[in-house]
């Protein structure tokens, strides 16, 4: 291996020690006092209940595990949006499980948590799996209501959904594991089957201080509200649980007689490992964002047996468009490439860039999958479509507009993992957030951002100086200088991926050595949902 290898390496692996780290810390929820006193009451965390559902926790894939990191710093914070999301085996059924976070503000929404509810329901809606609430919440953070309550994607939203959810026939359970309290309460009563944990599960409109408030009546919460109550005398719930083990096995049994699911049909054969060495990602995976590299050899090691069967191999070559299988998955990967290509013109085509010729065979190829029932794999690392005016006169809008075109009507399932740079148009026409992928993840080397931060700065730059200027300050050049950093630090800090996993943007920050399963875990859920609707582009300027 050579220096600039090992070198990548460092730097790769220091990354991946650093979202290590951070995991570690925001699996601690509320932090270990909070989880001492979940304890005291005979109550287990929310991984916890989710751990001991799962037939196997390390199978599974977290979403949103990040979620809300740094954002409601005035408010004590928000760990994981104080709720854990996993999709994962329980009784061999793959599954949606949505835990709330006691430890984390008694579970209350913020608007982060409706956000990231929303998205589970997303999830099993699209792939019709089934979803398992683990209930324990005091509601609305009300010091936010007006940022979680009324809108069309805000609290109310998680209801409606239970409603379409059940008309689709997608299985919902409930357990009702701790608080359960106004607006909220409707939830579980919405889902197919719910359960309650005695002495420590309750439900309630109001609870027993606003009933006093509200109509003078006195009662105590348990017999306004506790399982007892609901499971002997209003018939709310449907089955009694002695503790939260007891609860979660009873899940267990009902899951475990579920019928059979109608299947996509995505094909799939024996799982090989790759052929090349995985474990070579971070030596060639460059530690600058603007370096070349060959994305060819990351794929290699990414695909089973290292085998990529290229479509227009010569043609458009700053885009690889090919078949290949993941853990045994027939998938179409659409990737960029990073390094400097030679077209057979003799033309030079930089790396990351999406020029007309690239945008048009990725066209073809997305509907090619189309046709032939193949999931697609976005694997981003681009800096957006080539500019000036020989593009400009080529066409380069319509031939990008045609690329979005396919990606926006696709219907087999796409998946997007954020290798590298994401910026402007490029992470539209390579499947961003807004184009639907069923899973969109981002490795610890991507950045998500309208351009990078050292374009951003300078432009940015050029506004401050001449607001300064105008204003009579002079700007030196060590003045100049000063501007340039606090203005590309800043912004360096919103292209960070922890920035965009804290706002939902992507749904985890993964080790690259982990691409494999969740690209194979998600066309298992997407084989749940067979396909509805013809590929059709609509109309198209050729």
């Amino acid at each position: 291996m050579d220096l600039n290898f090992n070198k990548n390496e460092d730097q790769n692996k220091l990354k991946l020690s650093e979202l290590k780290r951070r995991l570690a810390q925001v699996r601690l929820g509320g932090g270990k006092s909070r989880i001492e006193k979940h304890h005291a009451k005979g109550k287990m965390t929310a991984r916890e209940r989710i751990e001991y559902l799962l037939d196997d926790d390390a199978e599974a894939i977290e979403i949103g595990v990040f979620a809300g990191e740094d954002m409601y710093e005035e408010h004590g914070g928000c760990p994981s949006g104080g709720v854990v999301v996993k999709v994962g085996h329980i009784q061999g059924k793959q599954c949606v499980v949505v835990a709330n976070d006691a430890t984390v503000k008694a579970g209350a929404w913020f608007p982060i948590t409706g956000k990231k509810n929303l998205r589970a329901q997303e999830i099993a809606m699209e792939n019709k799996l089934p979803i398992i609430y683990l209930v324990d919440s005091a509601g609305v953070y009300l010091p936010m209501q007006d940022e979680i309550f009324p809108d069309k994607e805000h609290f109310g939203r998680i209801f409606r959904n239970n409603a379409i959810m059940s008309s689709m026939g997608i299985t919902q359970i409930a357990a009702v594991m701790g608080s359960c309290v106004a607006g909220g309460a409707y939830l579980p009563i919405m889902s197919d089957e719910a359960l309650i944990v005695d002495k420590t599960g309750s439900i309630f409109l109001a609870g027993s201080y606003l009933v006093k408030a509200a109509i003078g009546e006195s009662i105590d919460n348990e017999t306004l509200g506790g399982a007892t109550t609901h499971s002997e005398i209003s018939g709310v719930t449907d089955y009694k649980a002695k503790d939260d083990k007891d609860a979660l096995d009873k899940i267990k049994n009902i899951v475990d007689k579920i019928g059979d699911f109608d299947k996509a049909g995505y094909n799939r054969s024996e799982a090989k490992p790759p052929a090349e060495n995985p474990n070579d990602i971070f030596g060639i995976l460059p530690a600058s964002r603007s370096d070349q590299y060959d994305m060819l050899e990351i794929i290699k090691r990414l695909v089973d047996d290292s085998e990529f069967e290229q479509y227009k191999e010569g043609y458009g070559q700053t885009i690889l468009t090919g078949y290949a299988r993941i853990d045994g998955w027939a998938v179409g990967i659409v990737a960029n490439q990073r390094k400097v290509v030679k077209t057979k013109k003799g033309e030079m085509q930089f790396g990351g860039v999406i020029y007309s010729d690239s945008a048009d065979k990725a066209t073809r190829f997305i509907a090619n999958c189309n046709q032939k029932k193949i999931p697609l794999v976005f694997l981003q690392d681009v800096t957006g479509f080539m500019v000036g005016s020989k593009s400009e006169h080529g066409g380069i809008i319509k031939d990008g507009a045609k690329m979005v075109n396919a990606v926006s009507n696709s219907v087999v399932p796409k998946f997007t993992i954020v290798i590298g740079n994401s910026y402007g148009a490029g992470n539209y026409a390579m499947c961003g957030k807004a184009y639907d992928p069923r899973l969109i993840v981002a490795w610890p080397s991507a950045e998500l951002a309208v351009m990078s931060g050292n374009s951003a700065a300078k432009v940015l730059l050029q506004i401050e100086k001449a607001s300064l200027e105008k204003s009579g300050k002079a700007v030196d050049a060590e003045k100049e200088k000063e501007l340039f950093d606090q203005i590309k630090q800043r912004y360096d800090d919103q292209i960070s991926p922890y920035y965009a996993a804290a706002r939902l943007w992507t749904d985890a920050i993964i080790d690259p050595l982990d691409t494999r399963k969740w690209v194979s875990l998600g066309i298992e859920a997407a084989n749940h949902a067979p396909i509805e609707k013809a590929f059709n582009m609509g109309v198209l300027q050729v």
